[in-house]
């Protein structure tokens, strides 16, 4: 007998006349897999519903009444169940259903993308008839049509398979293609004049199982056989599971890997089309300098030209030889692995000697709050019958393969959704309870729900609405997933909805982050006051002593001190790691300040940013996809980052350059592989001490370090007190698209003209209220500062509130963001009428 599974609700069956031990109410066809059984499919995914649409999976199965035919898709096993796949009959129906399939099918395999990886053909060899009898005309469509700007549709090769549209619907809420006519004429289409609007839609290419929808990046680009692949992961904060296919020394495509844990093979089309960014013609791939070397007294007029990886170093050794650490700073890290975030801790805190290094760029929240609280992951959270509380923007913008869990789970699994956001989201149709709060009040209505203690109304929710959701905290497990859901609203008011949120018995959370590796960021000391392994400088000094010879004795500074310095004359050395502030941090006129006063700034990076023009030296680094190491995700999930092509001309990994400078100022870092970084680290932290490196390529979900080393979380203190939005004044929303003006994004041709143009969006009735006219250019004015925008209504967004996207062309609403403001009133004034 053989035993699939050890676990006390197994079952017995007999596969083929083997009997064999699987999970009871497992699916037919996934339990046949299980004991290495194949039955071949076309219309069945594991993440979808089943729909037994294809008929090629049907089996004789035998429950003890006699034999019949099922589609093995829709049924589940049971005690005792005899099952026959390879039966005359069973081999005749295979045979009967693909030279259906085939009757309209075009034999275009020598053109077709999906030839020598296609299901169609690989079934047809195994199961089908060897010739046709067909002799008629087969049907005909324009072909192909574009469906958006990145997916291609060839109506002729489709087989109807609904995998597309049951993704489209059922997994991502996007119901935006469809089948149309019947019989003959069955086709699959989107709308008239509506094209597949929808982020995810690099995912209906992957899951077709012909060759009827391509992706305009790979069309005619290669064959499978051309292609070498690697698994890999994404560097985004959720850490999705990728494929990582190339030929030639290019890659060529992107591919979602089924993670349990994490993303189930799903991708956003910014992280699936992405790739083409790092191949792009403005990559930097030599060292830059200052022209005339280093002119600390005027860089006006004084460009960046190409310089030797020696003549760039020697400019980056002047000036820290004999340096005050307390006059060298570091800001941003968050885009590098975490083997090159050890070495720059390293280098930064045990050789320069200085604590002021920060990763975040004043837009995430604090150490104390991603490390301090009770730890959750994504599949903990969506366990059936969970409350899961969101403090968080909206999911599909900015954490796509997130907000795929969360809605599978509030649809099938029974998970109960509160939702506490400025405005309503993908997610509100299927929450629970769906509030929101006008910005900066979060705190209080949080602690009506936790409490039970409610008022009649509170931040513009009424009592029964905070009642309903205080209900659904009772008798549960909670789960918090909280972030910044608008650069509009200070930390503080998260702060208080946190420490209410403490309260609730059994309460777990999972903190997110804006930019890719801040958690491996802060795992390796990249922030002031921290070590490797989620030490203090206190705590860890001992353990680091003797191999960083000069650690910091003082907490130093973050992001937005280190700017402050920066503006006051008070940083000589500035490194930017990936960090762009003119571009990324709240206050743009201070990160502006900065980096004019500081006298050597020091970027590496990929690209060439509004930062990067400012800088002294540039250092080009290699990408995700051009060097080996680990990502750590918001879970603390650590899993393998691996090398695919070479780096274009001379840049190196982000932590080779970081042991050079180290080298040059007479340190050696120990350092000559990314394994010796992990064999250093894991002798002295105890959060990674379980860990082993080589095998992490193993472990496709990698290795979890939530249960242990955590820091303080500290609580707030005083409660923001409630402020009227008076009859003139809304309160405004800064959020993000998933597509805006961001480098990645600009870089990618795939990618760059789905960013929208920025525009001022307000609800029909405020939109009545202050006689504003659909598109017309509006004066909006905060605290001294305003911007002329477009206006839109867009009801989304509650009564009394604005939103405003960022980074997108157009207005910056940054200069709308007051210093130390909770949240931020405006006034809106019309000011141009828009054209007829």
């Amino acid at each position: 007998m053989t035993e699939i599974q050890q676990d006390s609700d197994l079952i017995s069956v007999t596969i083929d006349g083997q009997e064999v031990k699987v999970k009871s109410g497992e699916v037919l066809i996934d339990a046949c897999e299980e004991a290495g059984v194949d039955i071949p499919r076309f219309c069945y995914h594991k993440r979808m519903s089943q729909v037994g649409m294809c008929r090629m999976c049907i089996v004789e199965v035998d429950t003890g009444r006699g034999p019949s035919l099922q589609p093995s898709c829709m049924m589940d096993v049971s005690e005792g169940m005899v099952i026959d796949t390879q039966s005359e009959e069973i081999k005749k129906i295979q045979d009967g259903v693909l030279e259906f399939l085939l009757i309209n099918h075009p034999l275009d395999c020598p053109v077709c993308d999906k030839g020598g990886e296609c299901p169609l053909q690989d079934q047809t060899m195994a199961y089908g008839p060897g010739e046709t009898r067909f002799v008629e005309e087969k049907r005909h469509f324009e072909k192909p049509i574009p469906i958006n700007d990145n997916v291609y549709l060839d109506r002729e090769r489709c087989i109807l398979c609904d995998r597309c549209t049951r993704f489209a619907d059922e997994v991502v809420g996007d119901p935006l293609i469809q089948f149309i006519d019947r019989g003959n004429s069955t086709q699959v289409n989107t709308f008239p004049e509506d094209p597949f609007a929808s982020y995810f839609s690099g995912n209906i290419v992957q899951l077709c199982p012909v060759g009827a929808l391509t992706a305009k990046p790979y069309r005619f680009k290669a064959r499978p056989w051309d292609l070498e692949e690697i698994e890999s992961t994404y560097p985004n904060p959720l850490g999705d599971r990728i494929v990582v296919q190339s030929s030639r020394d290019q890659v060529l495509r992107l591919q979602g890997l089924d993670s349990e844990a994490v993303n189930w093979g799903w991708l956003s089309d910014k992280d699936r089309f992405s790739f083409e960014a790092f191949q792009s013609e403005y990559r930097l791939d030599n060292p830059l300098v200052r022209g005339g070397g280093l002119n600390k007294a005027d860089k006006s007029g004084t460009g960046l030209v190409a310089a030797s990886w020696a003549g760039a170093m020697s400019i980056i050794t002047e000036s820290l030889n004999g340096a005050d650490p307390d006059r060298v700073a570091v800001i941003g890290g968050a885009r590098l692995t975490n083997e090159s975030q050890y070495a720059w801790t390293k280098l930064a805190k045990g050789i320069i000697g200085t604590d002021h290094v920060s990763a975040d760029l004043g837009d995430d929240l604090q150490p104390h709050v991603l490390l301090g609280l009770p730890r959750a992951t994504i599949s903990e959270a969506c366990q059936p019958n969970n409350t899961i509380v969101l403090l968080t923007p909206d999911l599909k913008e900015e954490y796509g393969t997130l907000f795929i869990r969360l809605r599978d789970a509030a649809k099938n699994l029974g998970v109960k959704i509160i939702e506490l956001s400025p405005m309503r989201t993908a997610l509100s149709a299927d929450a629970a309870v769906s509030l929101h709060p006008l910005p900066g009040e979060i705190g209080n209505v949080v602690q009506a729900i936790t409490t039970g203690d409610i008022p009649r109304e509170v931040g513009g929710i009424s009592g029964e609405d905070l009642s309903l959701a205080h209900s659904h905290l009772k008798d549960t497990n909670v789960f918090v997933i909280v972030s910044r859901s608008s650069m509009g609203q200070s930390e503080e008011p998260i702060i208080e909805a946190l420490t209410s949120l403490q309260e609730v018995d059994n309460c777990r959370f999972l903190p997110l982050v804006r930019r890719a590796n801040t958690m491996g960021a802060l795992d390796m000391g990249m922030a002031p006051g921290l070590l490797p392994g989620r030490n203090t400088l206190s705590s860890g000094s001992s353990v680091f002593s003797d191999i960083w010879p000069n650690l910091p004795t003082e907490s130093g500074a973050n992001t937005k001190q280190i700017l402050q310095k920066a503006a006051d004359g008070n940083i000589d050395t500035l490194f930017l790691l990936g960090a762009d502030p003119l571009t990324d941090f709240p206050d743009k006129a201070l990160a502006k300040a900065a980096l004019e006063r500081t006298n050597t700034i020091i970027s590496v990076d990929l690209f060439v940013t509004p930062s990067v023009y400012e800088s002294d030296v540039v250092l080009p680094a290699a990408s995700f996809l051009e060097a080996d190491g680990s990502h750590t995700n918001v879970e603390g999930r650590i899993t393998s980052i691996r090398q695919k092509i070479t780096p274009p001309g001379t840049a190196r990994p982000d932590w080779m350059i970081a042991a050079e400078i180290s080298h040059r100022l007479g340190h050696d870092l120990g350092i000559d592989t990314p394994e010796d970084i992990w064999e250093e680290l894991s002798s002295r932290s105890a959060v990674h001490g379980g860990l082993d490196y080589r095998k992490l390529d193993h472990q496709p979900d990698g290795h979890l370090i939530t249960a242990t080393g955590r820091i303080p979380f500290i609580p707030a203190e005083e409660r923001i007190e409630t402020r009227p939005v008076d009859s003139y004044a809304m309160r405004l929303i800064l959020g993000r698209r998933m597509f805006d003006q961001g480098t990645v994004t600009q870089m990618s041709p795939s990618l760059t003209q789905l960013a929208e143009k920025s525009d001022l969006r307000i609800n029909q009735y405020d939109f009545e209220r202050l006689g504003i006219t659909e598109g017309a250019q509006v004066e909006v004015t905060s605290g001294g500062a305003n911007i002329s925008i477009s206006v839109k209504v867009d009801n989304r967004v509650p009564r009394s509130t604005a939103l405003i996207y960022s980074n997108l062309e157009g207005a910056d609403p940054r200069e709308l963001l007051i210093e130390g403001a909770h949240s931020i009133d405006i006034r809106i004034d019309p000011t141009v009428k828009a054209s007829a």
